[in-house]
């Protein structure tokens, strides 16, 4: 035989297994789309999806919180169920949670579990507005997005395998960039369009209960106009800003497709018509944190505040201050250093330096020293940390308040700015203390307020009075809506912050 002849009967026997293999699972994967009505090739089934949520939910709850309000939580599930029952998958049982996260975002896990933060409640105005978030969301659950995206990236594991055994000449390396590079390609485009035809769906959903389909298009003014202010935010305090996940923050309101997907949905015939419920909205939510909850501690302007674990901070004016459920995160301008806090309980009666050791497993502190904080004990040093740019020496602070260790890890990227972040991260853990009478008084969640504006109410004059510490005219206007220029109308109903 010759060598060509050689390497195709080779080729073959190592394809067919893989063939068998693809055929085996492509057969056995088909199901019929709840939304489109064709066939398509899936690998999971309705039970597996369920049953993804149904784990998942308990560490989403974990990682965010639910807000404590049973009154709201009611009424999201009493609109979210509104929509659901109208939807393609209308049997499903479906779960909606407020979460008590200042972040402003929704999302779904598989099975039906539909999730909003009070931080996106917030900037919508009106029951219409919640019930396109919450439509949107559905649509991902019904259209069996991540189901499909996770049959996407398998059938890409599948082009790997098969490249690899075809083309054995390719290295490792060579077959897993390309084939990542086409994986990721398939599903970024993937996700553009489940994007977009969750925003039809919801749009669907609203029509089918007698809600206007234009709500989409409001909700997508609402949170573009707060993407953009708070992106030029980010961008003057030079650090990178996320928004929201959806096609709500990447789409212009003008976009072509979307316009006519709303319009289509607008011949949807609905069972009943309902005005936009603005004015129960906003009673719901009246009296809604806004921003930090007491639970996971309070920020006012550089200085934070945690009264149940009897705590306080200071951080430098320039940066900025990221509130986790599990630790605090303040990052330097231009994103060039950072610093996280953590507390841990103390088990033992150890001296820091040993807490160091033996609970942290840090072995070769380089310019350790003990610390003294107005009688708070507490150790430092410095050590080699993992970052984005590579290994980094950075320093690592324990302090001792009641039974608590407080672990401060600061490091800089740049070591041109190494030496003054250092100073930084020293200040930081120099600052931790108890917590006076005063902030305590100071260490309590700002809520919203629904108010009746009057006939020369101004933004400018509610700022004044306002206790949000930086952009309040600007912040006013975003929540109600009325962002840049707007002002009230006498006798609209207006959110304020007290």
């Amino acid at each position: 035989m010759t060598s060509a002849r050689i390497l195709l009967v080779s080729i073959k026997h190592r394809w067919l297994p893989v063939l068998a293999m693809l055929a085996v699972t492509l057969i056995s994967g088909c199901a019929v789309n709840p939304v489109s009505g064709q066939r398509e090739i899936v690998l999971m089934s309705e039970s597996q999806e369920i049953a993804i949520g149904r784990q998942n939910h308990p560490e989403i709850i974990a990682r965010f919180g639910l807000y404590d309000d049973p009154e709201l939580q009611q009424y999201v599930t009493d609109v979210g169920e509104r929509l659901a029952a109208k939807s393609h998958r209308a049997g499903l049982v479906y779960r909606f949670t407020v979460l008590d996260s200042t972040d402003v975002n929704a999302f779904a896990l598989p099975g039906g579990y539909i999730y909003i933060t009070r931080g996106l409640l917030a900037y919508l105005n009106s029951e219409a507005e919640m019930a396109a978030v919450l439509g949107h969301e559905i649509g991902h659950v019904t259209a069996r997005h991540s189901v499909r995206q996770q049959t996407a990236a398998t059938a890409a594991g599948f082009g790997y395998t098969i490249a690899s055994i075809l083309v054995p000449e390719l290295g490792y390396a060579q077959v897993q960039d390309i084939y990542g590079l086409l994986s990721n390609a398939l599903l970024s485009g993937y996700g553009r369009e489940h994007e977009l035809e969750a925003d039809r769906l919801g749009a669907d959903y609203l029509a089918r209960t007698g809600a206007d389909p234009e709500a989409m298009l409001s909700v997508i003014s609402v949170l573009k106009n707060q993407d953009d202010f708070f992106r030029q935010q980010a961008e003057a305090e030079g650090r990178e800003h996320q928004g929201y996940h959806g096609l709500f923050a990447t789409h212009p309101d003008n976009d072509t497709r979307l316009q006519q997907m709303i319009q289509q949905a607008t011949l949807t015939p609905a069972t009943e018509q309902i005005d936009d419920n603005r004015e129960t909205f906003l009673n719901q939510i009246d009296g809604m944190v806004f921003g930090d909850n007491v639970q996971q501690g309070i920020r006012r302007g550089q200085d934070f505040y945690h009264p149940d674990m009897d705590f306080g901070l200071h951080f430098p004016d320039t940066w900025v201050i990221k509130n986790r459920p599990d630790r605090l995160i303040a990052i330097a301008p231009q994103g060039s250093a950072q610093i996280q806090i953590q507390a841990d309980d103390i088990n033992r009666r150890i001296p820091p330096e040993e807490f160091m050791v033996k609970r942290l497993g840090l072995k070769r502190l380089q310019q350790g020293q003990p610390l003294d904080i107005k009688g708070l004990e507490g150790y430092t040093g410095l050590t080699e940390m993992n970052t984005a740019k590579g290994p980094r020496v950075g320093r690592v602070s324990v302090v001792y308040l009641k039974n608590r260790a407080f672990i401060f890890s600061g490091v800089a990227l740049n070591q041109s700015s190494a030496a003054q972040a250092d100073e930084v991260f020293l200040a930081t853990a120099m600052s931790l203390h108890q917590l006076t009478r005063e902030e305590r008084r100071l260490a309590k969640p700002l809520r919203i307020k629904v108010i009746k504006a009057k006939k020369n109410s101004r933004y400018s004059e509610m700022a004044k009075r306002s206790p949000i510490d930086s952009y309040a005219e600007l912040q006013l206007r975003l929540i109600n809506n009325q962002y840049p220029n707007g002002e009230p109308t006498a006798g609209s109903l207006v959110k304020i912050i007290q």
